[in-house]
């Protein structure tokens, strides 16, 4: 774009700010679009698991291992994602993974045994854990700092769409009772991302990280526009950059690495052992827990979805208004509150009324509702922004892997615990965890909210307190 002769720099920004803007938005929605692809993944078991244990004649522990085995599968997603991100780059991960959003769900649409079932589940969780990990970190390298939060709650919100398109389709093959169809056609957002993701560009601060400054320099025109906005990202880039080691050289030889890394697999067990997947997973026998019948827990969760999207969409309107930190408060406190009321109503704690049935399912969807305006989606994000540039791969490689390996655990055990300590017991746990994760996150977690990736890793590497990094800069 051209301008005039003697044109103010102000009135340059202004022409070039919203086709700029809408072009990381345009880069930032396609690369979140494996977020449709995870929710589709992570909800369509829901409603599928009880068609395929009558078929195969599973036993709990079976059902939990037809859960838990994707879970595996994506966090060693994670530890191949971490390598293929920093050796070929943010959009070939994506493109690998894409092909294996392909392949898996017609592998399980043509499972004639339990065994091939569970190695096609295994492929989506290679695919599921290396996006999780390649996109919010691919999204904070493009977006600029007034909207990342926004662009990488929007992978978020894609998350939310698949589960709620998986519930959905799960009720309306539920009538015909063919559980393939339900696993299969994953396959067709699969084809259509895979397509997509062939135009995405390189991360700028990948391709400076590999010597290739003109192709940098390129990418940065796209997103930014003018020259000095360029030059001085790319500058800001470089002076990280220069000081970069090697990744596990780097967390174990400097404590401010290691904290933020700690901080970062802190958040995403946090979000895991909140519960949110034991109601995913396992809606429709939560639901029969609180006394609803058969048509209930097929569309019982289709509610679920409802509530999930809707509140991550709150939560992608606010993050970059109201600040990470105060929603993640109010998202444990509600959470452990709706925990502690499901718990005393399966006790027997709530006396058995007219509407006590809606109130148990008042206090799903609560809790729901709560985690996908908070933990859900700013775990993710706080991740992507809080870890220093230098090793970045590796703390993020650690930080989702952990959010998988207690994704599993908790998916590997809910229904095992239900039968050994009573539903009453286990949602108590998770309310005391939740209320746990409260205090965690007064005391550790700092407000992030329009602050550079660069000034926050400044903040960190200075040694200011956690709780602490960005007050200056906001100062």
């Amino acid at each position: 774009m051209h301008t005039q002769p003697g044109a103010s720099q102000t009135e340059q920004i202004t022409r070039h700010r919203p086709a700029i803007r809408g072009r990381a938005g345009l880069i930032g929605g396609l690369a979140a679009l494996s977020g449709i692809l995870f929710g589709l993944d992570t909800g369509v078991m829901s409603g599928a698991l009880d068609l395929i244990a009558q078929e195969f004649i599973l036993s709990d522990f079976q059902r939990e291992s037809m859960v838990a085995i994707m879970l595996l599968g994506a966090a060693l997603g994670v530890l191949c994602a971490a390598w293929m991100s920093y050796a070929w780059g943010r959009k070939r991960t994506l493109v690998l993974t894409a092909g294996l959003f392909v392949i898996g769900p017609l592998l399980c649409a043509e499972a004639t045994s339990f065994r091939t079932l569970l190695f096609a589940r295994l492929l989506l969780g290679l695919a599921t854990g290396a996006t999780t990990f390649t996109t919010p970190l691919y999204i904070a390298e493009i977006a600029d700092s007034g909207r990342r939060g926004a662009m990488i709650l929007g992978y978020q919100l894609m998350i939310s769409c698949g589960l709620l398109a998986a519930f959905v389709s799960d009720g309306l093959f539920s009538y015909f009772g063919v559980w393939r169809w339900m696993l299969g056609i994953v396959g067709f957002p699969g084809l259509v991302f895979m397509m997509g993701v062939l135009f995405l560009p390189p991360s700028p601060r990948w391709l400076l990280a590999q010597g290739r400054e003109r192709d940098a320099r390129r990418v940065l025109i796209e997103l930014r526009g003018l020259p000095r906005m360029v030059m001085a990202e790319r500058n800001a880039i470089m002076a990280r950059l220069s000081a970069r080691s090697d990744g596990i050289g780097s967390f174990m030889r400097d404590p401010n690495c290691r904290r933020a890394m700690w901080l970062a697999v802190g958040l995403q067990v946090a979000q895991q052992f909140s519960g949110i997947n034991a109601v995913l997973y396992y809606a429709p026998r939560l639901i029969g827990l609180a006394g609803y019948g058969h048509y209930a827990q097929v569309w019982g969760p289709v509610g679920v979805g409802v509530i999930n999207l809707l509140s991550t969409c709150i939560a992608t309107t606010c993050v970059d208004r109201v600040g990470r930190k105060p929603m993640l408060i109010a998202g444990f406190a509600l959470m452990a509150v709706a925990m502690a009321g499901q718990a005393l109503m399966v006790a027997g704690g709530i006396p058995d009324m007219p509407g006590t049935r809606l109130l148990m399912g008042g206090f799903m969807l609560l809790f729901v509702g709560a985690f996908a305006f908070s933990a859900g989606p700013l775990a993710w994000l706080l991740c992507a922004e809080i870890l220093p540039l230098r090793g970045r791969e590796f703390g993020m490689a650690c930080s989702t892997c952990a959010n998988w390996l207690a994704n599993m655990l908790v998916s590997a055990t809910f229904l095992t615990g239900l039968e050994v300590l009573g539903a009453d017991t286990i949602l108590w746990i998770y309310a005391g965890l939740n209320a746990a994760f409260l205090v965690m996150v007064v005391r550790r977690v700092p407000e992030t909210k329009g602050m550079t990736l660069e000034q926050i890793e400044a903040e960190l590497m200075r040694g200011t307190p956690l709780r602490m990094l960005g007050e200056h800069v906001r100062s």
